[in-house]
């Protein structure tokens, strides 16, 4: 963090000037509800950048009129008035820094100083001094770090580059701090509740702590697209010590499964301290701890989820999946792949590098899957230049097209190697592209603002099988053939890779002229369940052929968990004690093993390993800190099952 940097203080030796000590009040209580800043969690004062927020400032006594003084804020190790580092504010005639001054009220030895930062002032925590004009020179106080300021990004000033009109949505996308991130598959959408806790203490001060060990130039920090790049490499640890480590296998023994995580408080007080990446995380974790930085830095953010999202690794811009000659899946020569769903997330932020109309939601995305300039970042791309194919622009347009508009290309290999397409699905790939609803837990539909209707046959929604021949429309019910087919089954993760293959059946079906013909296959549990792991996903693929047509259809199912349940008792107010109990019965035949429950909610952060056996009971005590709306969320995660959640969502506390 700062801290760790040398110190810079200016005249630090010199004595203080006799008879006008000064003493500094950073008027909390007065700036921080001007700010929207209250819910921070720190002992000092937390503002907005383009704002104006009060000083109180009480010499031993009154100013006279040959008197001169002047407010220092400096930032990091080597600060510099012509690097914005250094900011010098006057109150006289004499020439002052880019920061705006003014007396406001002098009462006595006290004098009441408003200080405006500039709209595009760097962005962290500034060390401030009171400078005395004496004899030849400035004697200035010592360092005081009560007087200490955190400058944000401010949704709600016109002037910065983060300006968000709509107030119910500055609301959501920077005050907001319990989200809900979308999961499943289409069709069978799931939702998982995430504490962003950006103001909870020590996470503004781990963000600023990932600005530093990223070694980002401290006079770059006030520009939104730098910052938001730095960030979105910095998440993840692929190749800069970041935060995160990605896992998608079924080996989490060197750290905590990624579905074990409530939120992201946790994840970014042990990277602050430890300074080691956090194992392990996919898609979600990242996304949720992307969107708490970005919010506690003042950058309105949301978290996206697009189902059926193509990962093109060639830069092609088509989603090409490649068969065997008899139909099967030829999986050794198949790079680009397919996920269930994907999430990334949204900023807002005017592009003034771009043409017109490009600014407002930006895709920034901090999950490792391709380099962006040499780092494993995404982003930001306009969402509206991705609607319009205008992907020459920066950043990474073209991935992220890929990602929700590209053609699925079906591709036969024969023995020689040669690749010929039989088939094309332009409606597959990002059916539905969804964040959470302002003021809501609900789900908004955003795939309109990413992507046009295919014609008038594009649909959200995905349901049942559907067989396609390679050369014609034709469907499966005008096949006269007997169709010679094949069910293959597997346990998948959510982004499309095959973890076990558990099951291959052939069967054959004669469909009469012009007529429907279904076949009921069995799967029983018993095929599956030794196979899960970690995962919740199955995924089918039928391939058939009929005369010289190739038919294949796929389709995933998301397996349902058992639930906790969550029970909340005492009056909610706050500071006044609660106390939460999660129970769990387990409903299977086998034991679970290495039981891990952790809870999450306002004022409460807790996870406990419990015994093996058939039924569990946990309480806890909390004290809710802010009043409003808020929400508790408990997980249990063990070696043999997965995902089981609970929340209480309707807590309302008041003071």
């Amino acid at each position: 963090m700062e801290e760790d940097f040398p110190e810079f203080e200016p005249f630090e030796d010199e004595v203080q000037p006799r008879g006008f000590i000064p003493q500094v009040d950073m008027c909390q209580q007065q700036n921080k509800p001007n700010h929207y800043t209250t819910a921070y969690d720190t002992g000092n004062l937390v503002v907005r950048r383009g704002q104006e927020f009060v000083v109180r400032v009480t010499f031993s006594r009154p100013l006279a009129d040959g008197d001169d003084f002047q407010l220092e804020f400096l930032i990091g190790s080597n600060p510099s008035a012509s690097k914005g580092s250094l900011v010098v504010v006057t109150f006289n005639s004499r020439h002052s820094g880019p920061w705006m001054g003014q007396i406001l009220e002098m009462q006595g030895e006290s004098v009441l100083l408003g200080i405006t930062p500039t709209p595009d002032a760097i962005v962290g925590k500034f060390r401030t001094y009171v400078a005395i004009s004496a004899g030849s020179g400035m004697q200035r106080t010592k360092r005081d770090t009560s007087t200490d300021l955190y400058l944000l990004f401010n949704a709600w000033c016109p002037t910065d580059a983060v300006f968000l009109p709509d107030g119910a949505e500055r609301s959501e996308y920077v005050l907001n701090d319990i989200g809900v991130i979308n999961q499943g598959s289409v069709g069978a959408v799931s939702s998982r509740n995430w504490m962003y806790g950006q103001f909870e203490r020590g996470v503004l001060d781990a963000c600023i702590h990932i600005l530093d060990a990223s070694r980002m130039p401290i006079f770059n920090r006030g520009n939104i697209i730098q910052l938001i790049r730095k960030g979105s490499a910095m998440i993840n640890s692929q190749d800069d010590n970041g935060v995160l480590v990605g896992n998608w296998s079924d080996d989490y023994s060197m750290g905590k499964p990624p579905t074990s995580w409530t939120g992201s408080v946790q994840i970014l007080l042990q990277y602050a301290n430890t300074g080691v990446p956090v194992c392990f995380a996919q898609c979600w974790v990242f996304a949720g701890v992307f969107n708490t930085f970005l919010r506690c830095l003042g950058i309105p953010s949301r978290v996206i989820t697009n189902f059926n999202s193509a990962h093109d690794n060639t830069g092609n811009l088509k989603t090409e999946l490649i068969f065997k000659a008899d139909g099967t899946p030829d999986r050794r020569n198949t790079r680009d792949s397919i996920w269930n769903y994907h999430c990334w997330n949204e900023v807002f932020t005017v592009r003034p590098d771009l043409p017109n109309g490009l600014g407002g939601w930006q895709v920034v995305d901090s999950t490792p899957q391709e380099t962006s300039d040499g780092h494993f970042r995404c982003g930001p791309a306009p969402v509206a230049a991705i609607k319009e194919g205008l992907l020459c622009h920066p950043f990474d347009c073209g991935f992220v097209f890929a990602e929700v508009n590209s053609d699925v290309v079906y591709q036969k290999r024969d023995r020689y190697g040669t690749l010929t397409p039989y088939r094309v699905d332009k409606t597959y790939v990002g059916q539905c592209i969804y964040t959470k609803a302002v003021g809501s837990s609900a789900t908004h539909d955003i795939t309109h603002t990413y992507k046009y209707p295919e014609g008038n046959t594009h649909t959200h929604t995905h349901r049942g099988w559907r067989m396609r021949p390679n050369r014609t429309r034709r469907t499966l019910q005008n096949i006269r053939e007997t169709v010679q087919a094949n069910l293959a089954g597997s346990v998948v993760f959510y982004t499309g890779v095959i973890a076990t293959h558990f099951k291959d059946q052939p069967f054959s079906v004669t469909v009469p002229a012009n007529q429907k013909e279904s076949v009921m296959l069995t799967v029983t549990a018993q095929e599956y369940m030794p196979h899960l792991g970690a995962q919740l996903c199955l995924h089918f693929v039928v391939t058939g052929q009929a005369d010289d047509q190739s038919l294949i259809a796929s389709k995933v199912v998301d397996l349902q968990t058992p639930g906790l349940q969550m029970q909340v008792s005492g009056s909610p107010q706050v500071k006044q004690e609660m106390v939460v109990t999660v129970t769990f019965t387990n409903p299977f035949s086998f034991p679970l093993q290495d039981v891990y429950v952790a809870m999450e909610g306002p004022g409460l952060m807790n996870q406990r390993v419990i015994e093996s056996q058939a039924s569990i009971s946990w309480s806890e005590t909390f004290l809710p800190r802010l009043p409003g709306p808020r929400r508790l969320v408990a997980v249990l995660n063990c070696r043999n099952l997965h995902q089981v959640t609970a929340t209480a969502s309707s807590l309302h506390f008041t003071i």
